[in-house]
């Protein structure tokens, strides 16, 4: 921002000082805005207004209205908060334990076998809270949390209260674990978690695994698990979607009209053809996880992007694992944008056809507005358009890994990285500040996390 020493504080105090007006105004000026919206595109030296939860409009020299504060953002660019569209939030605090995970059956073994029975509903907690601290950290303002690991109703009430003290825009989409002994409570405590726990900021979706191949047809998709989503209203995601099972699956859950918009399938690696003309036809959506699919080496361990847009899908992007990946969205679209094109230029050398490539603009679109649409939440995030929720992102363009600002685009997904994070706003409250994320102590964290960690390793060890 273009501030001087004493202005950051000043306005953050502004900030708080209103932050319970539901008819505030926030208008940040000056700014390269990359709006996400088709028909509004990259605006240049340009303002965007935010009247209490929503953006009101966005423009070149909009007139500053009545009282609102006034916040000049040049040299920065405005996006909207990148959108996590799959994440295992409880396994933070054990993040990068394996970080050279040889493939999916060593981590299954040594986290939902191993480490997963030993959290109690304070793990779950520390866990969750970290994963959503780091998303908002980096960017990330809409956070899918598959959260399989609630072996009680206190263990989900756990996960679910995190989301919410972060202040993140969360979607907790529960499954039962995969191992060990569990209160059976899932699915049916969903309906209960819903009325207790639910609001603008949060919402929810039913999980579940593509097949019984890894924990047994309890956890599998199929028509109770679609009966029920319907009946609360939720859309649902499937996770370990690979291979010549999940791609039957897919068939056989097409010929039961169980395929739709409000279904996500997870990974989507190594399925038949017909699997993906089945997808496409019905609108499913996908969530690809870049760094997941190719480090673990999931099925070809090759993230299935080509796939998904010839049959018309444009994916959405997630984190994962953070026991074995990185934390932020800037890596997935990085991974993914060079691993096509690698692809792209492979898949024709040595001939005279020219690569089909995608480019900076299609990740970060994935990163953001399709990732809102594969959590369901298109109309509400994704894009500055002007009625959304006001889920944005201030981003320094003036650094010395970002400059002179020559597209906005490419830079936001090619150069920059956390450190440029100097402002978050989730539904017009501001959660990042000057490059700090708020109301955290980052001492009292380390103590809780720590502790959490070596409980875990400690139960594990004895066990």
């Amino acid at each position: 921002m273009n501030h001087d020493a004493t202005a950051p504080q000043a306005v953050l105090d502004q900030l708080r000082r209103t932050a319970s007006d539901p008819h505030r105004r926030i208008l940040l000026t000056g700014a390269t805005i990359v709006t996400m919206d088709p028909e509004l595109g990259v605006l240049q030296d340009a303002d965007l207004l935010i009247e209490g939860r929503t953006i009101a409009a966005v423009g070149r020299d909009l007139p500053a209205a009545d009282n609102a504060i006034v916040i000049d953002v040049t040299g920065t660019i405005l996006t909207p908060g990148f959108v996590d569209t799959h994440r295992h939030a409880w396994e933070a605090q054990l993040r990068r334990i394996m970080p050279d995970v040889d493939d999916l059956g060593a981590y299954v073994t040594t986290t939902l076998l191993g480490y997963a029975p030993a959290y109690r509903p304070e793990d779950m907690y520390t866990g969750t809270k970290l994963a959503a601290l780091t998303a908002l950290d980096s960017g990330i303002t809409t956070m899918l949390d598959f959260s399989h690991n609630s072996r009680t109703r206190a263990h989900s009430d756990a996960a679910v209260q995190a989301l919410v003290d972060t202040g993140i825009r969360g979607i907790h989409a529960a499954m039962g674990p995969h191992f060990g002994e569990w209160d059976r409570q899932w699915p049916a405590d969903l309906a209960r978690v819903q009325d207790q726990f639910g609001s603008d900021l949060l919402s929810f979706r039913l999980a579940t695994l593509a097949t019984d191949e890894i924990a047994g047809p309890e956890l599998a998709y199929g028509p109770e698990i679609a009966r029920l989503a319907k009946e609360f209203g939720v859309g649902v995601s499937v996770d370990a979607v690979f291979g010549a099972s999940s791609s039957q699956a897919i068939l056989k859950w097409e010929r039961e009209g169980l395929l739709g918009p409000d279904l996500t399938l997870i990974h989507s690696t190594g399925l038949t053809g017909e699997a993906w003309k089945a997808i496409g036809d019905s609108g499913t959506t996908i969530s690809l996880a870049p760094t997941s699919d190719a480090q673990i080496g999931l099925e070809t361990a090759i993230p299935a992007v080509d796939e998904a847009l010839a049959v018309g899908v444009r994916p959405g992007l997630s984190i994962d694992v953070e026991v074995a990946l990185a934390s932020d969205m800037f890596t997935q679209m990085r991974a993914l944008h060079a691993i096509q094109r690698m692809r792209a230029v492979n898949a024709v050398h040595g001939t005279d056809r020219a690569p089909v490539r995608i480019g900076t603009a299609d990740v970060l679109d994935f990163a953001t507005l399709q990732g809102a649409r594969t959590n369901g939440l298109e109309d509400t995030v994704g894009s500055l358009t002007p009625g959304k929720q006001a889920d944005l992102l201030v981003i320094t363009a003036e650094e010395i890994n970002n400059m002179p600002l020559n597209d906005a685009v490419g830079t936001v997904v090619l150069g920059s990285d956390t450190r440029n994070i100097d402002a978050v706003f989730v539904a017009g409250q501001v959660r990042k500040w000057d490059g700090r994320v708020l109301d955290v102590d980052l001492q009292a964290l380390r103590r809780e996390v720590a502790a959490s960690r070596d409980y875990i390793l400690a139960t594990t060890a004895s066990a």
